[in-house]
């Protein structure tokens, strides 16, 4: 049997994070290794508990959770990978939408979710998926008016759509039948043709332009 997931809930709600613990640690597949009130609560218990997925709030007290995923970020070009981060809030202001996800976010739900739906968005990010709710995609899609999409290639509209699913480059690479340096070539290609920095960023053009 696997291991079970561990989950780090990051809240300045008690009652918030009392109902999720109650209801997450039902499913089998669960474990709640910590919580956390404020920003710089959470980021040491990042580091104390190395959780596998974080519950964030954005609405917090001191260091909110933008500035959580901002630091995250920075420790993990340096370091190596962190936990994926699903954003759990009651905000409805879809301009924090695209900050989030560029950031780092692997998902962006909200506290109305039905609690089916919360487990298995925990498992899709946890698998390395990026996942928007109904709302946060139509925030995401009106924040701006999306460029005119470069041409590409069939192969590199694959390995984009790959890429967008969270795979990695030995994934891809499988899934292909190709090898990895011919996947990493496609990569470093697609970066500098959509103008991406990073990974991250070309998983949110290929979601802004309906690819994956």
């Amino acid at each position: 049997m696997a291991d079970p997931v561990r989950l780090l809930l990051v809240d300045d709600h008690p009652v918030v994070r009392r109902g999720l613990r109650g209801y997450l640690e039902l499913e089998p597949d669960f474990v709640v290794v910590g919580e956390a009130c404020d920003g710089e609560e959470a980021l040491k218990a990042i580091v104390e508990t190395r959780p596998d997925v974080v519950l964030l709030d954005l609405k917090m007290p001191g260091l909110d959770g933008q500035g959580v995923l901002d630091r995250l970020r920075g420790a993990e070009e340096g370091d190596g990978d962190g936990p994926a981060v699903l954003v759990l809030t009651s905000a409805t202001d879809a301009e924090r939408v695209p900050a989030a996800i560029s950031a780092g976010a692997a998902g962006f739900v909200y506290k109305d979710i039905d609690p089916d739906a919360l487990a298995s968005a925990i498992r899709t990010v946890h698998a390395g998926q990026l996942l928007l709710s109904p709302i946060a995609m139509r925030g995401l899609m009106s924040g701006s008016t999306a460029p005119t999409a470069p041409s590409l290639t069939p192969r590199e509209s694959q390995v984009l759509g790959l890429i967008a699913k969270g795979q990695t480059n030995r994934q891809i690479a499988r899934a292909l039948g190709v090898s990895e340096k011919t996947v990493k070539t496609h990569v470093t290609n697609l970066l500098r043709r959509i103008g991406a920095a990073d990974r991250t960023q070309a998983a949110l053009w290929a979601v802004r332009h309906g690819i994956g």
